[in-house]
Protein backbone atom coordinates (compact mmCIF):
# COMPACT_ATOMS: atom_id res chain seq x y z
CA UNK A 1 0.00 0.00 0.00
CA UNK A 2 1.60 3.19 -0.91
CA UNK A 3 2.19 6.18 1.61
CA UNK A 4 -0.32 9.02 1.81
CA UNK A 5 2.48 10.95 -0.71
CA UNK A 6 2.64 8.64 -2.98
CA UNK A 7 -1.12 8.20 -3.20
CA UNK A 8 -1.62 12.43 -3.25
CA UNK A 9 1.33 12.38 -6.05
CA UNK A 10 -0.24 9.57 -8.43
CA UNK A 11 -4.01 10.96 -7.85
CA UNK A 12 -2.58 14.66 -9.36
CA UNK A 13 -1.07 12.57 -12.10
CA UNK A 14 -4.40 11.20 -12.94
CA UNK A 15 -6.22 14.35 -12.31
CA UNK A 16 -3.64 16.28 -14.58
CA UNK A 17 -4.06 14.02 -17.17
CA UNK A 18 -7.94 14.05 -17.66
CA UNK A 19 -7.98 17.31 -17.43
CA UNK A 20 -5.62 17.97 -20.18
CA UNK A 21 -7.18 15.53 -22.44
CA UNK A 22 -10.71 16.99 -21.29
CA UNK A 23 -9.25 20.59 -22.28
CA UNK A 24 -8.46 19.30 -25.73
CA UNK A 25 -11.56 17.36 -26.51
CA UNK A 26 -13.32 20.47 -25.04
CA UNK A 27 -11.37 22.90 -27.06
CA UNK A 28 -11.47 20.95 -30.86
CA UNK A 29 -15.38 21.05 -30.29
CA UNK A 30 -15.63 24.75 -28.70
CA UNK A 31 -12.31 26.65 -30.15
CA UNK A 32 -12.31 29.59 -27.40
CA UNK A 33 -12.19 27.19 -24.20
CA UNK A 34 -8.15 27.86 -23.68
CA UNK A 35 -8.56 31.26 -24.53
CA UNK A 36 -11.22 31.69 -22.19
CA UNK A 37 -8.89 29.53 -19.46
CA UNK A 38 -5.97 32.05 -19.70
CA UNK A 39 -7.54 34.93 -19.86
CA UNK A 40 -8.89 34.01 -16.42
CA UNK A 41 -5.61 33.23 -14.89
CA UNK A 42 -5.16 36.61 -13.34
CA UNK A 43 -7.88 35.11 -10.63
CA UNK A 44 -5.94 32.13 -9.69
CA UNK A 45 -4.52 31.83 -6.99
CA UNK A 46 -2.62 29.57 -3.92
CA UNK A 47 -5.39 29.48 -1.11
CA UNK A 48 -2.93 28.38 1.72
CA UNK A 49 -2.38 31.35 4.52
CA UNK A 50 1.15 30.03 5.55
CA UNK A 51 4.37 31.26 4.13
CA UNK A 52 4.99 29.05 1.47
CA UNK A 53 1.99 30.66 -0.13
CA UNK A 54 3.01 31.22 -4.42
CA UNK A 55 0.12 32.57 -6.32
CA UNK A 56 2.60 32.79 -9.12
CA UNK A 57 3.41 29.34 -8.89
CA UNK A 58 0.10 28.25 -9.33
CA UNK A 59 -0.88 30.28 -12.45
CA UNK A 60 3.02 29.74 -14.17
CA UNK A 61 1.52 26.11 -13.89
CA UNK A 62 -2.13 26.62 -14.96
CA UNK A 63 -0.27 28.69 -17.52
CA UNK A 64 1.78 25.52 -18.89
CA UNK A 65 -1.09 22.88 -19.31
CA UNK A 66 -2.97 25.45 -21.30
CA UNK A 67 0.60 25.88 -23.36
CA UNK A 68 0.37 22.34 -23.41
CA UNK A 69 -3.32 21.80 -24.55
CA UNK A 70 -2.40 23.81 -27.35
CA UNK A 71 -0.09 21.72 -28.73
Amino acid sequence: MPDAITETRHREIAVEHLLFWTMRYVEEQHPGLLDSLEASLDKLGDPSPGGDKNDGAVRHIAAKMIAGARG
